[in-house]
């Protein structure tokens, strides 16, 4: 039985052969004709057109089943100008620049969260000039992972239309509504990265409500309740977003137990970003509790093993803020889900007579 992601694997390899049979009879044209500009705009259209297929077809949903996050990002960080730069002699490659955008974003991101951490430590340790040094250093790796979060916006509107618009864009299939997804989450952590960074990025400052509206374009049960979950963190955040009759909450409660049945538990990043940004410290601890239970008890979806890894990758991030501004250190091996003001001593036990 063919299935749609078979169909769509032999629509992209007939079409990159088509486009190198056809690109090979022009170039013999045209150095018969002794046009070499010609032929060199040609061999790198035709290599930019495969390389943009095979990267579509093959380096992406490789990628998404690993849990590298860290090989993720260097390959974000170092293939994305390459890819890019064919778009000078070939169509842009709006929707791969979409997931390197968000991927290299959230490389700068976890920059600025090291900062922070670094800065919280020297803070208790009355460093006040070490403390005010990783504060300016987080600040502009904030300011970058915006613009790298804002670069993949403008990407997903060049590719999918306004998302203003009445009318959703029509999906060819499966990796097209995830992409447009991934579209969203860049233009949300955009406008919060820019906040961090005090720094202004030229994040229009309604996209909150624009990544709300058009969430409603995705199936909530399809994506793992992660569309009703950007849309509730948007009201939980924003005064005056909530329509009337919803409750932000329990819609994250809902979109968890999605994510948690799927192996995709990416609801529960936006669930404790919403309560933190409550300031209601003990609902962060319960989703974060909830997170460290889910993963313990259901492996993440293979094909999509890179997504879950990420929301485990952010809820680590949460995690260890708290244990930083409690403790003095981030949390303990293997202590994600507990905390220090647990009853019972969790975590591995470190002498420090030992360190001496």
């Amino acid at each position: 039985m063919t299935t749609r992601a078979d169909a769509s694997r032999s629509f992209w390899r007939q079409a990159i052969v088509r486009r190198t049979r056809s690109a090979v009879l022009s170039v013999l044209a045209a150095a018969s004709l002794g046009g070499c500009g010609v032929v060199n705009h040609m061999i790198y259209s035709t290599t930019g057109d495969v390389m943009q297929g095979f990267s579509r077809e093959h380096t992406m949903p490789y990628l998404l089943e690993t849990r590298d996050l860290e090989m993720a990002c260097a390959m974000s960080e170092s293939v994305q100008p390459l890819l890019m730069s064919f778009g000078r002699v070939t169509d842009n490659p709006d929707q791969l620049a979409v997931m390197m955008s968000l991927q290299a974003g959230g490389c700068a991101e976890d920059r600025a969260r090291e900062a922070e951490l670094r800065s919280m430590a020297a803070l208790r340790a009355r460093q006040p000039e070490q403390a005010e040094d990783a504060i300016i250093l987080q600040k502009r790796y904030y300011a970058l992972a915006a613009q790298r979060y804002f670069k993949g916006w403008r990407h997903f509107e060049t590719f999918y239309g306004d998302p203003e618009a009445e009318e959703c864009p029509d999906f060819d299939e499966d990796m097209d509504e995830f992409i447009y997804l991934a579209g969203l989450l860049s233009g949300l952590q955009a406008l919060n990265a820019e906040i961090q960074s005090t720094a202004p990025v030229g994040v229009p400052k309604n996209i909150g409500s624009i990544v709300a509206r058009a969430s409603g374009c995705l199936d909530n049960e399809k994506w793992w309740g992660a569309p009703m979950a950007l849309r509730a963190t948007v009201w939980a955040m924003i005064p005056g977003a909530q329509p009337d009759g919803e409750d932000a909450f329990e819609r994250l409660q809902a979109s968890d137990a999605i994510g948690e049945a799927e192996g995709v538990r990416i609801s529960h990043v936006f669930h404790a970003i919403a309560a933190w940004n409550k300031g209601d410290t003990e609902r962060v601890k319960a989703v974060i509790r909830r997170h460290a239970d889910a993963i313990e008890k259901r492996p993440a979806d293979p094909e999509w093993a890179l997504v879950d890894e990420l929301a485990t990758h952010n809820i680590l991030a949460i995690s260890d803020r708290l244990w930083m501004e409690n403790t003095g250190h981030r949390t303990p091996m293997g202590g994600l889900g507990t905390f220090w003001d647990d009853e019972a001593p969790v975590g591995e036990v470190i002498d420090l007579d030992s360190l001496l």
